[in-house]
């Protein structure tokens, strides 16, 4: 675990994150595999070991891990935000049945064409969410 822990460090000095206990197990949840989490699933997650972790600093935590490029900030709708540990390109399905996110590979769609943009602006990304539902 402590090799886990010193990697975990380092990340997320990489990111300039300064890697306080409660930031730390709160990577150590989110960062253990690709997944989705809500900022609610992750409180519980860090709760069920730590139940000293209040509800703004997990906000406040994710937020500044999606700031720094460590997560992906994925907004489903303004009351359905996910962190994605995966922050290579690639775009999702939303079940809005099961409130279930899921990767789709990058390679899996094709944008033909984007608008032009704005005077004075560059592109930034495209988030493409494609929501389906169960039959």
């Amino acid at each position: 675990m402590q090799d886990n822990d010193d990697a975990l460090i380092d990340l997320l000095k990489l990111h300039d994150i300064s890697p306080t206990s409660q930031r730390l197990e709160i990577a150590r949840i989110l960062l253990a595999r690709p997944q989705h989490l809500s900022a609610d699933q992750v409180l519980a997650s860090v709760n069920a070991s730590l139940p000293v972790v209040s509800k703004a600093t997990v906000y406040n935590t994710l937020g500044l891990f999606a700031k720094k490029g460590l997560v992906r900030e994925v907004i489903v709708d303004p009351s359905k935000v996910f962190y994605d540990s995966n922050v290579e390109p690639h775009f999702h399905f939303y079940n809005s049945d099961s409130g279930e996110l899921t990767d789709i590979p990058n390679d899996s769609i094709t944008l033909s064409q984007i608008p032009e943009l704005p005077q004075g602006c560059s592109l930034d990304s495209v988030d493409v969410i494609v929501r389906i539902r169960e039959d």
